[in-house]
Parts: C-alpha cells; structure tokens; sequence
C-alpha cells in the first residue's frame, strides 16, 4: 500500500500533570491512506475525539508524532501550518454550531474559498459557491442564500461538509457527524461522505460510537478503550469476529 496520508506514530496525550493528570490517549498508532475511510470507534471518554483534534493540530502530543506524508506535523509555522489546515479539513459534530448564525450560507463558502483557493478571481466567486453546494446535492440558488437557522440539519451539515471540501483537503477528519441528525437523513449525508471519499480520493477518519455507521463508512476500523486502540483491522472481521473482550 502507499504512504499514509495520516500516520500517529507511538502518540499520548495528557492533561494535566504527567503524574496527576488524565492520559486521555495512550500509545496510539495507526495510519489512514488515500481514498480509504479508518473509523475510530469507542464509548464516550475512550479518547476517540482527543485524537481527531490531534490530527487537526488542535492539541499537541504529549509524546510521539503525528505525521503527514511521512513529515512530522510538530512546529509547522506560518505557509507550513496553513498548508496543513489546507490538507486536512474537518467536519463538526454538531451542524448549526459550526455555522455562523450571522452569515449566510454563500458566506460561509466564500469565506474558505477567499483563504485557501487563491487560484480563484473574485469575480468567480459567486459561481465557485453554486458549484461547492451542487456537489453535496443541495439546490445551490435556493440555499446559498439562506441562512443556518432556515436549513434543516441534514442540509446543514451537507452544507459544512462543502465548506471542508471546498478547500481540496487530502484529509476529511469526521467527529460524529451524523449523531445530531434524525435517523431518516442520516444515510445521505453517509452515502454522501463515502461519495467524496471515492471519487476524490479523500482519506477519511470517521470517529463515531456507532459500530453500524462505522462499518458503512469505513475499510478498517480501530477501536479504543481508555485512551487505548485494543483492537484495530479490516472493518468487518473486526465486527464479525472481535478478538477483544471489550
């Protein structure tokens, strides 16, 4: 297989003092590659967040590295950093507080367009914004109009999921993106995600709690346990025939 896109090599995290504190990861390894899904799986507390804002660069390692296309990500500074804001792109969990309630949809866009595609002249712009909602099959005149509160929270997160792909990311890291929405939208914006994973080539964290969205989502699947990956494989062995207690 090629070189990752995403590898954490030997990474801990904690909070607080080193003897006092919450080791909230603990030794985690694993590697996410080009148009393939990983799903990172766990109860809540199991540190499955703390190492998606990792790979975000949100929080530092206390040890080990976070690496992308086999180059540490630690002391990126200035076109460097923003270059790696660039690559790897997240979806929220919660779909209206990532969104501004103050701007309209078109806004939202513009604003990732105007920071990461200088490529495109701003009299482009506007057509630029059509373009990015069409693709996550939202009518583009009728939402990019509108703002957050008007949308429902199937379109919402549709919505975050064009701001992300909108800056060309190699990386799209998924924080439960489907566990604030009803159950009758939450198979498109699924069937959505494994869309852009294919046909653009996109690597995938999905870090869920739930087993059944992660092995729709997903080729393999790590699972964690205080902090811990316990178990970590193709995503339907590991499923269908777990290995580990928990």
């Amino acid at each position: 297989m090629n070189e990752p896109l995403l590898r954490f090599d030997s990474v801990s995290k904690t909070f607080g003092s080193a003897t006092g504190g919450v080791r909230a990861a603990r030794s985690v390894n694993f590697s996410l590659h080009s148009g393939r899904a990983l799903a990172i799986v766990g109860e809540s507390g199991s540190g499955k967040t703390t190492c998606a804002r990792m790979a975000m660069l949100e929080y530092l390692p206390t040890s080990g590295r976070v690496l992308f296309k086999g180059e540490p990500t630690a002391g990126r500074r200035g076109r460097d950093l923003a270059a790696y804001r660039q690559a790897v792109q997240m979806i929220f969990q919660d779909p209206f507080a990532s969104l501004n309630p103050a701007h309209t949809i078109a806004y939202h866009l513009k604003r990732t367009l105007r920071l990461h595609r200088p490529d495109i002249r701003a009299i482009d712009l506007d057509a630029a914004v059509l373009e990015q909602l069409a693709g996550v099959k939202l009518d583009p005149a009728l939402v990019a109009p509108k703002y957050p509160h008007e949308l429902s929270g199937g379109q919402r997160q549709r919505v975050n999921i064009a701001r992300a792909l909108s800056a060309r990311p190699q990386v799209l890291v998924a924080d439960e993106p489907t566990s604030m929405l009803d159950v009758s939208v939450r198979l498109g914006v699924l069937n959505l995600l494994n869309e852009m994973k294919t046909t653009r080539n996109l690597g995938l964290l999905y870090i869920t709690h739930d087993i059944a969205t992660a092995r729709y989502v997903a080729e393999e699947i790590a699972v964690m346990y205080s902090g811990q990956i316990v178990e970590w494989g193709d995503c339907g062995a590991v499923i269908d025939n777990p290995q580990h207690p928990y």
